[in-house]
């Protein structure tokens, strides 16, 4: 009996050991950074593809679009409204950044009728930063309408300040549509640290930016009207 028992515990240690090469073997294949040491955000990335300096592809779940994803954030799934998927029409998810929780970006993938796309733009600009005309670039599959401010609360009212000497920009607000469908991206960005110096707002600009261009929406047979 105790030969068995002994052969017993044996086997099950064997079989741990083996389990835990397995399991290490595995998680040695991902790269050392916070977006891959949560296997939510992970599911989400190609490991294989670092598309620059600190940056990894991002494939959604609708399998609408791609983007940048900066290697250092995680998305957030403590809850059903953190990140929101319905079929492939709609999908939302916010990040947080592991080095630094006061900056995050919150990312919003939908459908819009193509020929309404001025009045969304101008609606959204004028919520965020009560401005018509945002900063627009043109590709040859997107549109880019963005815009950029120092916002702060005071008490419970919400302050922006746009293009004021001083005032570093800590709040990016985008919208990215396909030239070839109807499908839109709103991507919200905010830094709530302590003030940005105008070097670290101009670093900020420049990675902002290369996620801004770096989305790249699917064929898809939704026509655009």
């Amino acid at each position: 009996m105790k030969k068995r028992t002994k052969t017993i515990i044996a086997v099950i240690a064997g079989a741990a050991i083996l389990i835990g090469g397995i399991w290490m073997i595995n998680e040695s294949r991902y790269p050392k950074v916070p977006a891959f040491d949560d296997h939510f955000t992970r599911e989400f990335l190609n490991k294989d593809k670092k598309v620059d300096d600190g940056f990894y592809e991002f494939k959604s779940k609708t399998g609408q679009y791609t983007m940048w994803f900066p290697e250092e954030y995680q998305l957030l799934h403590e809850n059903e409204q953190q990140y929101v998927k319905e079929g492939k029409l709609y999908e939302r998810y916010k990040a947080v950044s592991n080095s630094n929780e006061l900056e995050y970006m919150t990312v919003e993938f939908s459908n819009k009728i193509k020929k309404n796309e001025s009045i969304y733009v101008e609606r959204l600009f004028q919520e965020q930063f009560n401005i018509n005309k945002p900063h627009k670039v043109e590709t040859k599959n997107v549109s880019i309408y963005y815009d950029k401010a120092y916002s702060y609360f005071k008490g419970t009212h919400r302050q922006v300040i746009r293009g004021k000497e001083g005032y570093t920009p800590n709040t990016y607000v985008a919208y990215i549509a396909d030239k070839h469908s109807n499908s839109v991206i709103k991507f919200y960005f905010d830094n709530v640290k302590e003030k940005l110096t105008e070097k670290q707002g101009e670093e900020q600009d420049k990675r902002i930016m290369k996620i801004l261009k770096s989305v790249k929406f699917n064929e898809v047979k939704n026509n655009a009207e």
